[in-house]
């Protein structure tokens, strides 16, 4: 489609000009809000019946919504497959990051078992995959090791006065810790899912999550290089942690275990090599190579049959009891120490499920209820706290395999839980020989802070991204592009002309608390009116004036008197005082004063924005504010702000499109911007302001008999109209309204 086709359509508007109050009047503003009152809503949510039981039970449950009518034809097989496929994953990503939780690597198994069930039962997500993942794995390991240090499991040996650690009841506190944190987070979830506090995920945006997901793996990559290399480093925490960790690593490397670095290294060749054939081939496969379970066999398989703990102190899982956990109660004791790091690990974790859950939902069509995950996310880590599982969340690996598998529902996660449930019932002890460190070496966090630190600065660099947005806004005067109704900014378009006398300024955001005053410092400057000196020079003006007044009245009485004196009895004045009291005092005759309400310059130049010069004179008009000579013409064009206005500008327009709401500061400083610029003679009007913006400001009792709502106009159009027509000028365009509001539109 050429230009000229594109240009073909025009339309022509003939309708009366429209403030706020004939706008009520056309468009028949409703009396009542068609919102319920609260007494309405509540009663409304405490009544009972069956369609509204229904709804919230299938809420509450989202498997009795999708269960009974899947098809196992249509989704049996790539559910079957995709679970299998997750199944595999989970076995080596539960026992590696049970060891970033500083847990036994069973109890990462358990955790890949018991919170996946009880989602099935509650998730909205059709393809997200929970269970351990990195990040929360790594926050959990910061708490276990923070509570349960190995001095406080270190005592001597009486024979030969050796240290000797007490790896099982350290290994025991450190599960009960991660359990006690781990309910506590669920609870936490639980509840701001059942008070609807799913929308703090709007201030956990992706860049955020995705950089403390990014930060944090590196803190899993330094907490394992100690296993790499076989060393023992000192152990470092709060800020600056993680490089005190790698100087004291260094330090160590003249201790290397080189069987340890070698089992490192030839993992991590073929993880990586084999991963790429995956993804280059990855249309070809029917299945993802499962390289993870291939590498767990064979590393087990050579460490056994190698004796490479024994001949060359490689560290190795050791024994991983056959057969589930029997439930336990959470040592609540401990979470007023935990407190803090659990309510982390609650938001941490549900900012990665939902980034996950949505974008797969967006992507297939489905709508995944952020509230509801709180709560399946919660009840996961609290039913998971009991069987000594630690916190849980989505796992975009297994995630992304479940759906490129074929999956399309949560019985893709029973199937996972299944292979799961099979390793810890009969092939767990196997992997008593696995090397601790084959699958630690490619994962990653935060540098320089802690986590906590991190999460709360991340968090709280993000809202202030949003604040400095509102803070520093660009501010801009319009003008009308010629021939249209369009005001645009003049910086931007050459075409945008200023209205003579006229000054539109809009804001590129909602004016509130933080920026009222910006806002009323860029409206003086944008405009060149500094409103507090002409107000000053204004009231010492009327001081002059008013001495002036009272001068000229004392004289006037003494000449009275003095007129009184030289009368004859007959009434007759003599002839030489009579022509002293024609000519008067100066002060008698007819005051005329000169008054240049502003000369301030900008960039240089000057703005004359307020020079008048009037008479004692009645100077009023329809407004009873402005002279005959209110309007002068100028040529304005979008460079002519920069060379000085020369036009006396009797209006400006406030364009309110872009705020979505006012607060008391806001309405306070539009009451300010009213009183100063009527007491320098120039009118002010809104423009564009929204019916929630609005109603804000009659609430606030922002319209009265100073400030009507005929000040306030649907458009900018026409404000600049009515303001023409009220200063009387003869170049109005023409744009005759027909009472009957008329639209004759030609395309």
């Amino acid at each position: 489609m050429g230009v000229e086709e594109q240009r073909a359509g025009k339309f022509y508007v003939e309708r009366d000009v429209l403030d706020e109050l004939c706008l009520d009047q056309v468009a028949r503003r409703r009396t009542h809000s068609t919102t319920p009152p609260l007494k309405e809503r509540v009663k409304d949510s405490l009544r009972c019946s069956m369609p509204k039981l229904k709804r919230s039970v299938l809420s509450t449950l989202p498997v009795l919504s999708w269960l009974p009518r899947y098809s196992v034809r249509d989704n049996g097989l790539g559910d079957l497959i995709s679970g299998i496929s997750v199944g595999i994953m989970h076995l080596p990503q539960g026992m590696a990051y049970a060891l970033l939780a500083s847990v036994p690597p069973v109890f990462g198994l358990y955790t890949s078992f018991y919170p996946v069930l009880v989602y099935c039962i509650l998730g909205t997500s059709r393809h997200i995959s929970i269970g351990t993942f990195a990040v929360i794995s790594i926050m959990i390991g910061s708490v276990t090791e923070r509570l349960a240090p190995d001095s406080d499991f270190t005592f001597l040996n009486g024979t030969n006065g050796t240290a000797v650690l007490d790896v099982t009841a350290r290994d025991a506190y450190r599960v009960q810790i991660a359990a006690s944190t781990t309910v506590l987070s669920g609870l936490f979830q639980v509840l701001l899912g059942m008070v609807r506090f799913g929308f703090v995920v709007t201030y956990l945006s992706e860049p955020l999550v995705r950089g403390y997901t990014t930060g944090a793996a590196t803190h899993v990559v330094v907490s394992q290089l100690k296993y790499i290399f076989g060393i023992h480093p000192a152990r470092f925490s709060g800020p600056l942690s993680q490089v005190y960790i790698l100087i004291d690593i260094c330090r160590h490397l003249p201790e290397t275990n080189i069987g340890a670095l070698v089992v490192s290294l030839v993992a991590l060749v073929v993880l990586i090599v084999v991963k790429e054939l995956n993804s280059c081939y990855e249309k070809k496969l029917p299945l993802p190579i499962p390289i993870e379970l291939i590498v767990i066999v064979a590393a087990t398989l050579i460490s056994y049959y190698g004796n490479l703990n024994s001949q060359y102190d490689v560290a190795v899982v050791g024994e991983i009891p056959r057969g589930l956990k029997s439930p336990s109660l959470p040592d609540a004791s401990l979470w007023g120490t935990v407190v803090g790091d659990a309510f982390a690990v609650a938001i941490v974790g549900y900012a990665i499920n939902i980034s996950l859950g949505k974008t797969f939902g967006l992507k297939h069509g489905y709508k995944v209820d952020s509230n509801q995950e709180l709560v399946a996310l919660g009840l996961s880590n609290t039913v998971g706290g009991f069987f000594q599982c630690y916190s849980v969340t989505s796992s975009m690996s297994r995630s992304l395999i479940q759906e490129s598998t074929g999956g399309r529902t949560q019985v893709a996660g029973v199937v996972s839980s299944v292979i799961v449930l099979i390793t810890i019932l009969q092939l767990g002890t196997l992997f008593g020989e696995l090397p601790k460190l084959v699958w630690l070496v490619t994962l990653v966090c935060t540098i320089l802070l802690n986590l906590d630190l991190g999460l709360a600065a991340s968090i709280a660099f993000s809202l202030l991204t949003v604040i400095f947005r509102t803070q520093l806004p660009r501010y801009s005067i319009l003008g009308q592009v010629p021939g249209t109704e369009l005001y645009l900014d003049t910086d931007t378009y050459e075409e945008a002309k200023e209205i003579p006398g006229i000054t539109i300024f809009r804001s590129s955001t909602t004016v509130y608390y933080t920026n009222a005053e910006l806002y009323l410092d860029a409206l003086q400057k944008k405009s060149g009116i500094d409103v507090g000196k002409l107000l000053t020079r204004k009231k010492k003006r009327d001081a002059k004036q008013k001495r002036k007044d009272e001068k000229g009245e004392k004289k006037a009485k003494k000449e009275a008197k003095k007129q009184n004196g030289v009368n004859g009895p007959n009434g007759t004045v003599h002839p030489e005082d009579k022509v002293d009291v024609e000519k008067g005092s100066p002060d008698l005759k007819e005051n005329r004063t000169d008054i240049a309400l502003t000369d301030r310059p900008t960039n240089g130049q000057v703005n004359w924005a307020y020079e008048q010069q009037w008479t004692g004179l009645d100077l009023g008009s329809e407004t009873g504010s402005h002279g005959d000579d209110a309007i002068t013409q100028m040529s304005s064009t979008v460079g002519e702000e920069k060379r000085g206005r020369s036009s006396k500008t009797h209006t400006i327009i406030l364009d309110l499109s872009t705020a979505s709401f006012v607060d008391t500061v806001t309405v306070m400083m539009l009451n300010n911007i009213f009183r100063d610029y009527s007491e320098i003679d120039i009118d002010i009007y809104l423009a564009g302001c929204q019916v929630c913006v609005v109603e804000q400001l009659s609430r606030a009792s922002f319209f009265s008999e100073s400030i009507p709502k005929s000040r306030l106009f649907t458009t900018v159009h026409d404000a600049v109209l009515h303001s023409l027509r009220l200063q009387g000028a003869s170049d109005v365009p023409i744009y005759e309204c027909a009472l009957d509001m008329a639209c004759t539109t030609k395309m």
